[in-house]
């Protein structure tokens, strides 16, 4: 099969002006179904669409390869188009595109097409290839360009496989590249890999993990005989061959953007040793460190964020509901205060409700410190990082504890690791057993207990002596200060101060207090569900999925709900919501607004004093979090 038998006139387009990504894909879309090999248009439509929010297709020097695999497509086939104005595609380079390939791919056993696919991905990493195909005037001229230079180049697996042998002073460099769908991004990394590695004169060879499955497989003893070995995937690659091999991992994009520099790391040297832990089959994404320090450490957070989410959002959601019951059942009002702070548990269901929502809440944070340190130390340091964020969870450290015990534990475990790479082989063997869990785990405890928490726990008793002292000052200060602190860490130390303080100041009979705390705790969920639906290229498909259920969750006073958010990306998260929660706070103290229940949100608003511009407060700290967050969050590559 050849590249042309899957593109045909009718599905090329050499002078189109779309005005943005959107009408692109649309444009390729339309033009792929005049070829006849899509049944239904909307399926694949769907599917075109789901693969780009995932990650650009936009792979840089003006070319993105758009594609999508389903069973509405009959027949493997290609469109094309030739942009010379440009488009934004949200390029990894930022660069527009120029031309563009969309892919269709079957949902059938019979794969010849990813071969013929594979090949043309390739070909594109030639700039005068490409440079000939967007100087063509007719699509056929096109297609000859095309066909002409599929006969004179080998296929995938050919070029692949024939490396040549390394000479005695040849720098040996092995390569893995993988992507999700295995159809396009798979060949690009290799090819880039490639020409990058002949050009520093090393000897390279790499193995293809597409759709076809894995090719050219790399052999123990060329893993053996290896310099250095480049993992560039985006999913999941059988790693435990490499122990003890210096390991470069990053995102299959690098592999197409960043090859010369990933050369360059691996001849110098800049490579850690990879160890794989007892029983570890396979690396996943979340272990990709993209090459450069920040990115390592936002992978290891979302791969803690990631596993939390569905305790959160479930936990929430079944809490938010046991407000409602008590709502619809109870009149507040009409209870006396003390009775008041039950609020959600009052009825039987609404107490069921809460207490299984509670129970999903309590392993929320171990859960994010377990697996932000697995994603550094694999699977030994799940036990530490799960220890130490119960720690946190029961103390008084909170999330931003928890932040810490993830990270702590991590590194604890690769320390303990270098530690015993020094022990006999005999005691070697036990350690991922005993030494890993009975040492790392009493090393945790300690650094809880003796650093973390009495550091917080010093903070926060500092905070409520400072809330004392301003409860005589001016309102609105004190209602920007109590607000701004219900964002800070969410359900931590600063949070329960002025949560304290509120519920206080209700016994003392002081009804304005509590209610800027809880106007305060309900922003940060409320700004983050609408800037997910406002900036949807600031967050990822999983975030832009649970992003609306902080809507329930915020105007239910569950500030949790924006944990996963803020652990994810801290340094803007927080500031933004921090913002609008003290300006919330400030509005609800300067229009002396009034609340005489410490929890329930938009459930105890009959009880709420001037409930117009309570409201107004709500949504005024909303939408400023919100296009704070829009305006300082980075694009999701």
């Amino acid at each position: 099969m050849r590249i042309t038998d899957l593109l045909d006139k009718r599905s090329v387009m050499l002078y189109a002006a779309p005005s943005d990504k959107k009408q692109t894909l649309e444009q390729a879309i339309s033009l792929m179904v005049q070829s006849g090999k899509i049944a239904d248009e909307e399926a694949y439509r769907q599917q075109v669409f789901a693969r780009e929010e995932e990650s650009t297709t936009g792979i840089g020097e003006g070319i993105a390869i758009p594609h999508g695999k389903c069973d509405a497509v009959t027949r493997p086939g290609l469109a094309a188009m030739v942009i010379p104005g440009g488009v934004d595609f949200d390029s990894l380079d930022g660069e527009p595109v120029t031309l563009l390939f969309l892919i269709a791919a079957p949902n059938t056993k019979d794969n010849v097409h990813l071969d013929v696919l594979s090949k043309l991905s390739m070909m594109l990493m030639d700039e005068e290839f490409t440079a000939n195909l967007r100087a063509a005037k007719t699509p056929e001229e096109f297609l000859q360009i095309i066909d002409q230079a599929d006969e004179e180049k080998k296929s995938v697996d050919e070029r692949l496989a024939d490396m040549g042998e390394a000479s005695e002073d040849q720098f040996k460099i092995l390569a893995v590249t993988s992507c999700p769908t295995g159809i396009a991004h798979t060949y690009m990394a290799a090819e880039g890999i490639e020409k990058a590695a002949k050009a520093k004169n090393c000897f390279v060879k790499i193995e293809t993990r597409g759709s076809g499955g894995a090719k050219n497989v790399l052999t123990d003893q060329e893993i053996a005989d290896a310099d250095c070995i480049i993992v560039a995937a985006d999913a999941k690659v059988p790693m435990e061959r490499f122990d003890g091999k210096k390991v470069i991992e990053c995102q299959v994009s690098d592999g197409i953007s960043k090859a010369d520099q990933l050369i360059d790391r691996a001849i110098n040297g800049d490579a850690p040793v990879y160890h794989a832990a007892a029983g570890s089959q396979t690396s996943s994404a979340g272990n990709k460190s993209g090459g450069s320090v920040g990115h390592k450490i936002y992978m290891q957070l979302m791969n803690g964020v990631s596993h939390m989410l569905p305790l959160v959002v479930g936990g929430g959601i079944l809490i938010a509901i046991a407000f409602l019951i008590d709502g619809l059942s109870v009149d507040l009002s009409a209870l006396p205060a003390d009775q008041r702070a039950n609020f959600g548990t009052i009825t039987p269901v609404a107490a069921l409700f809460k207490g299984i929502g509670g129970t999903a809440f309590g392993f929320m944070l171990p859960i994010l410190a377990g697996f932000i340190a697995m994603a550094i130390g694999d699977r030994p340091a799940l036990a530490l990082g799960l220890v130490g964020g119960m720690m946190a969870a029961n103390g008084k450290s909170g999330f931003l504890g928890a932040l810490l015990a993830g990270f702590a534990a991590g590194y604890i475990i690769l320390g303990l690791r270098k530690l015993c790479d020094k022990l006999p082989e005999a005691l070697e063997k036990i350690a991922p057993v005993l030494i890993y869990p009975v040492v790392g785990i009493l090393i945790m405890g300690l650094l809880m207990t003796f650093i973390v928490e009495p550091v917080m726990g010093g903070i926060n008793t500092g905070l409520n002596n400072a809330l004392t002292g301003m409860g005589s000052s001016s309102k609105v200060i004190l209602g920007i200060v109590l607000g701004g602190m219900m964002a800070i860490d969410m359900g931590g130390p600063f949070n329960k101060a002025a949560y304290v303080f509120g519920t206080a100041a209700i016994a003392a009979g002081n009804y304005d207090i509590m209610a800027a705390v809880m106007i305060g705790g309900m922003t940060p969920p409320c700004a983050i569900a609408l800037a997910t639906l406002l900036f949807k290229d600031k967050f990822t498909k999983e975030e832009r999925d649970a992003g609306p259920t902080n809507f329930i969750m915020g105007l239910a006073f569950i500030t949790e709900g924006a944990i996963p958010f803020a652990a994810s990306d801290p340094l803007r998260v927080l500031p933004s919501c921090i913002v609008g929660s003290a300006v919330a706070g400030a509005i609800s103290m300067a229009f002396d607004c009034t609340l005489m229940a410490p929890h329930g949100g938009i459930f105890v608003f009959p009880v709420v004093g001037n409930a117009v511009m309570y409201l107004v407060a709500l949504v005024a700290g909303t939408v400023i979090s919100a296009v704070l967050l829009g305006l300082l969050k980075k694009k999701v590559a």
